[in-house]
């Protein structure tokens, strides 16, 4: 009895850790419909021969005083960027990432708790909290040498650039909540078909 209480506790902190961490990338689904407007913009300007589309006397973050056309390309690959590190946590949370399926198919649920548990705490955790550490210190050399594009694009990259040790953040989150989610169902093994049935 006492080791299902355990394995019950362990699941709702896990799953309360993946819905912490899966919540930026479930809104930034917004970002999507803005991707496509500016793509379509970029296209749109250039059929047209424009350069500079916008220009205003007060700077604003990320963009300074204007909007060219170098600035419209690179708020596409600053989109992207938002929207893969902020929605990773998400397709984790989901079990929407890439797994070799024609293995992970041939599998028991137990197995593959088991392989989900060594995955995180071997590869996925230490890879992002390594990729975290050193991307703090690229966020803090940008911002202190106001670093910004070479080509008269976008200023204040250390905006873009703070998303990465965030994703990593959130990755790391998802990473210990799936642990103690799975470690959970398997001490408690009702959880796991209780998620099942909920999830149906």
């Amino acid at each position: 009895m006492a080791k299902q209480e355990l394995g019950r506790a362990l699941t709702r902190l896990g799953n309360s850790l993946l819905n912490i961490s899966a919540k930026p990338g479930y809104f930034s689904a917004w970002l999507v419909p803005a991707l496509v407007i500016v793509a379509a913009l970029s296209v749109t300007a250039a059929q047209f021969g424009l350069n500079v589309l916008f220009t205003w006397e007060t700077p604003i973050p990320l963009f300074g005083q204007r909007l060219s056309m170098a600035g419209l390309a690179e708020l596409q690959w600053h989109l992207l960027s938002l929207l893969i590190m902020l929605a990773g946590a998400y397709a984790l949370k989901e079990d929407r990432h890439i797994r070799v399926d024609i293995f992970s198919a041939r599998f028991s649920e137990r197995t593959r708790k088991f392989i989900d548990i060594a995955g995180d705490l071997i590869l996925l955790i230490p890879f992002f909290a390594l990729l975290l550490w050193f991307s703090v210190s690229s966020v803090q050399t940008a911002f202190q040498f106001a670093e910004q594009s070479n080509s008269g694009g976008l200023v204040d990259r250390y905006l873009v650039k703070a998303v990465l040790p965030l994703g990593c953040a959130l990755l790391i989150l998802a990473g210990a909540g799936r642990i103690l989610r799975n470690v959970g169902q398997l001490l408690a093994p009702e959880m796991d078909a209780q998620a099942e049935k909920e999830g149906a």
